[in-house]
């Protein structure tokens, strides 16, 4: 019976974690399917270049609650069961990326499953299971965000922090073991989905935005003026 219950909650972690708000937002706000713009994903860096920075802020802080809901839940009936903590979370990681109600067939018939990367959702599970671990990734997250500006490293970067921060708890008697557990499998499940970004990064062609974005629009508004200028002055000639 208890197994039955503990498994019922996970099932419940996936169904949260599930919920597509990305999805659900861009299509109120511009009646577009996300999963046709850029890289498909469903978080809120794809939200924002689909529906604007608005819509991707509330979809990152939806994808944030999902997680932390989720690990809020397994908290409150775990009894002190660290491994249930631990996988109800995870299952809400796992129903962001790979949602059961965005499934779709693709073009030779097979079943995919749309979703996010899982960076906000992740985030939000290692706050739900330890609160105070936001005022550490939190700032550091957008800290990367900016200024290394690549999306996919600051996703991948949530997986790592919260290892480290699980880790660092569990050695000084702080917390449970279990819990690391939870950042070494979500930093596996995020790299897996970020494959094609990874790929990208080291092929140095990786979009990027933040402070490199606005100086590279910069150096553009500058060159166009200087070409503007130069017509300008050969047709004057």
């Amino acid at each position: 019976m208890q197994m039955l219950s503990s498994l019922g909650i996970i099932l419940l972690g996936y169904l949260i974690g599930a919920i597509p708000f990305g999805f659900i937002l861009v299509k109120a706000r511009t009646g577009r399917d996300i999963r046709d713009v850029h890289s498909g994903r469903t978080g809120g860096t794809n939200a924002m270049r689909a529906a604007g920075k608005r819509i991707g802020v509330l979809t990152a802080l939806f994808d944030i609650l999902k997680g932390y809901g989720a690990a809020q839940l397994a908290l409150l009936v775990a009894h002190g069961d660290p491994w249930l903590a631990v996988l109800t979370p995870l299952a809400a990681v796992l129903g962001h990326n790979y949602s059961i109600f965005l499934a779709r067939q693709d073009k030779k018939g097979l079943w995919q499953f749309g979703g996010g990367a899982g960076g906000a959702t992740v985030g939000g599970g290692a706050v739900g299971l330890w609160l105070p671990s936001l005022y550490i990734m939190l700032p550091i997250a957008l800290a990367i965000y900016y200024f290394v500006g690549y999306a996919s490293v600051t996703t991948l970067s949530i997986g790592l922090m919260t290892t480290i921060i699980f880790a660092i708890r569990a050695w000084l008697g702080f917390g449970p073991w279990e819990y690391v557990v939870y950042g070494l499998v979500c930093s596996a499940l995020m790299g897996w989905t970020l494959r094609p970004n990874i790929m990208r990064l080291i092929e140095g062609t990786e979009r990027f935005h933040g402070y490199r974005a606005r100086k590279q629009k910069r150096k553009q508004a500058v060159k166009g003026k200087t070409k503007n200028t130069a017509r300008i002055a050969l047709h004057q000639g």
